[in-house]
């Protein structure tokens, strides 16, 4: 039997273990409130929002879900912080929180209806290595069999090397089942469109034809829900207070669940509790940080270039130097014109907050600090750079320091989201051979015909 161990507080640093476990009943009561609000397409299936029954095998397949919270560094008269959420070493990302939530409504589903769900997601890779781990548990827990709950992922041949290889793409018969297809695309964001489509295309007939429930996650509700119990954590394990909290971000979810949470705690669709949002981006995709101070999606600094490098100074939310005027950082961040920039742009401004924009050389000039800052909290990255395969606590750390240094700040306290950081010592890629390409709808959809034969 697996118990979920209590809280602890320790030299600066709290812990609650399994926190999906811990707020349990709460996150229950924050299902239910968000099933009234949620809207689903017709004729889309999406499971109930409720959870399995309580339970030793509930426990074991939440047991990854511990947050915690670590000082980091006072700077130049600002406490940071870091809230960790990257506990997982099957994942080490703050997908896993969500991934679990997300698996255990399909688990519900399947246990009141006795259908098979196939889960559907694209993704940079994160949520998709998320989403397969957390199904994986469920198979292991034995909340779920192979032949009742599935997935199927749709992602960049760009982001390939991030996958994390798993039983479910080494065993041939899972590999099958949960097939992990590839998009050879200038655009990463097609992946969104092509889950989408196919999803709308094939349901029904999956549904006919095998009893089949397909259900396209991505869904900004289904993570806000999970997201909420870092707000929680907050909540019962930090002092109150004025407190800004910075995230790298992509479509900004998992600031947008915090704000959920604290929608739920204070009962308030604008809740009076001082948290502020800082949203910290790469040039590749700097769409958020644009649109929050430009009003649109396009905005770029005039570069000037110098000894092969570019450089600017008249836009403080835009890196001073960077190599390339649309630098890929990071292939996690590939989402263009975001629907959700609009929501945040108008909870920062009445909320509090900013934003900045960070390139490779400032995040390499910072490295060694930030490594060092970091190696406390039990994040360990490693002594080279080009090493490091997810970048998102790196950027966010550079991006809280740059502006810092930039006046872009005015809070005093600031908690770092913790929501990537891993190494290559840290997981093996998804062999290509365990790959499936996929050109467009017709082989995605030839995918999940096999999938589920």
């Amino acid at each position: 039997m697996t118990s979920v161990l209590p809280p602890t507080t320790t030299a600066g640093r709290c812990e609650v273990p399994a926190a999906l476990s811990h707020y349990h009943d709460e996150l229950r009561r924050v299902l239910q409130e968000t099933a009234s609000r949620a809207r689903t397409e017709p004729e889309a299936f999406a499971p109930a929002w409720e959870l399995p029954d309580p339970g030793p095998a509930l426990d074991a397949f939440f047991a990854p879900s511990t947050i915690s919270a670590h000082p980091l560094t006072e700077y130049q008269g600002r406490r940071v912080d870091l809230l960790h959420l990257m506990h997982n070493p099957r994942t080490r990302t703050t997908k896993t929180y969500a991934s679990l939530l997300i698996v255990a409504r399909a688990v519900a589903h399947i246990e009141r209806t006795g259908e098979r769900v196939v889960i559907i997601t694209p993704s940079s890779a994160n949520k998709a290595t998320a989403l397969r781990d957390a199904v994986l548990r469920a198979h292991e827990c034995g909340l779920a069999t192979p032949e009742t709950l599935g997935i199927t992922c749709v992602v960049p041949l760009s982001s390939r090397g991030k996958l994390w290889r798993s039983p479910l793409s080494d065993d041939p018969e899972l590999r099958r089942a949960n097939p992990l297809t590839v998009l050879d695309t200038a655009e990463p964001g097609r992946v969104k469109e092509l889950a989408r489509t196919v999803t709308g295309t094939l349901s029904a007939t999956l549904h006919r034809d095998h009893g089949v429930r397909l259900w396209h996650s991505l869904e900004l509700l289904n993570y806000a829900v999970a997201d909420t119990a870092r707000a929680l954590f907050e909540r019962d394990r930090l002092p109150a207070g004025p407190r800004l909290h910075a995230h790298a971000v992509s479509s900004a979810f998992g600031l947008l669940g915090h704000f959920h949470g604290q929608q739920y705690l204070t009962g308030q669709d604008w809740p009076g509790t001082a948290a502020g949002y800082f949203l910290v981006q790469h040039l590749g995709t700097p769409d958020m940080v644009s649109s929050l101070y430009h009003d649109h999606f396009d905005h770029r600094p005039s570069w000037t270039e110098r000894d092969g490098r570019l450089v600017q100074d008249h836009d403080p939310h835009f890196p001073q130097v960077a190599y390339a005027p649309d630098e890929q950082l990071d292939a996690t961040f590939y989402t263009r014109r975001p629907a959700t920039s609009a929501r945040m742009n108008e909870i920062i401004r009445r909320q509090g907050g900013g934003g900045i924009v960070v390139s490779l050389p400032e995040c390499l000039e910072r490295y060694p600090a930030v490594r060092s800052l970091l190696a406390p909290a039990g994040v360990h990255l490693p002594a080279d750079p080009r090493r490091l395969r997810e970048w998102s606590l790196v950027m966010a750390v550079t991006g809280v320091l740059n502006a810092v240094d930039r006046h872009l700040v005015d809070t005093t306290d600031i908690l770092v989201h913790g929501s990537g950081s891993y190494a290559t010592e840290d997981y093996e890629p998804v062999p290509e051979a365990h790959l499936r390409p996929v050109a467009d709808a017709a082989d995605l959809d030839l995918a999940l015909r096999e999938a589920v034969r």
